[in-house]
Order: C-alpha cells, then sequence, then structure tokens
C-alpha cells in the first residue's frame, strides 16, 4: 500500500477517537499536509507532515507506517514521528494538569448555576475561541 486517505490514517493511528471526529476535522480545515488543507480523502505518503489543530494546539506528525486499520497505543506510536514543537508540548502539558484536563471551578457551597449564569458563561465561552 503505497497511500492512505488521511482521514483514516489519522484515526488509526489514535490521533483522533473516532473516523468521524477526524473526517470532521479535516472537512474544518483543521489538518493540513504541508501548509495546504486537506480533504478526509486526501492521500497521504510516507514521509508527509501532517498538521492537526486540536483543542486549540497545534501538532506535527511525520507518516513513518501507513495503515488502515486501527491498532493498539503501542503500535500506533511507531507509525509516526511526534515533531511538535517544544514550545507547544509545553503548552499543551501545562493545560492538562496531572493528565486530566483543567475543567471549570466553582466556590465551594455555590451550588449550581443559574439559567442567566450559564447563558453568561456560554457567552464568554463563544467570544474566545478555544479551537482556533
Amino acid at each position: 500500500m503505497s497511500k492512505v486517505r488521511v482521514d483514516k490514517w489519522l484515526w488509526s493511528v489514535r490521533i483522533f477517537k473516532s473516523r468521524t471526529v477526524a473526517t470532521d476535522a479535516c472537512k474544518g480545515g483543521k489538518v493540513r499536509i504541508g501548509d495546504t488543507p486537506v480533504k478526509p480523502s486526501h492521500l497521504v505518503a510516507e514521509g508527509d507532515v501532517v498538521t492537526v489543530k486540536k483543542e486549540g494546539f497545534s501538532f506535527e506528525f511525520r507518516v513513518l507506517v501507513l495503515i488502515e486499520k486501527r491498532v493498539g497505543a503501542p503500535v500506533a506510536v511507531t507509525c509516526y514521528e511526534d515533531i511538535t514543537s517544544a514550545e507547544e508540548k509545553n503548552k499543551y502539558r501545562a493545560w492538562f494538569q496531572n493528565g486530566t484536563p483543567a475543567t471549570e471551578k466553582r466556590e465551594r457551597g455555590s451550588g449550581r448555576p443559574t439559567k442567566k449564569e450559564r447563558r453568561e458563561l456560554d457567552t464568554f465561552k463563544d467570544v474566545y475561541d478555544w479551537d482556533d
């Protein structure tokens, strides 16, 4: 096999949880090969550099092995080389504290947010588009 669909490869090496999510990322312009945004059906070859924008971070991977079927994590990491910049990795690690993503916090005893507070939170999150 000399080439594989980019969405299939991203899913099979466990960059995305599902193929649908990988396809949506491609359609949304969050996956690039070189500097060109690619469609889900774009064929990726060994040696290509794939850039993925995920959760507001930009990851870069060099394709080492082409696979079409999802494999276990220990096998998946042998199929690509992570060439993401150290600065971006440090930013990602800081966002993940002790292996879990940072969550929203409320003061103890303040209870659930009211409907008005919820709307304000949603508006605040919309103003700051965290994916870009």
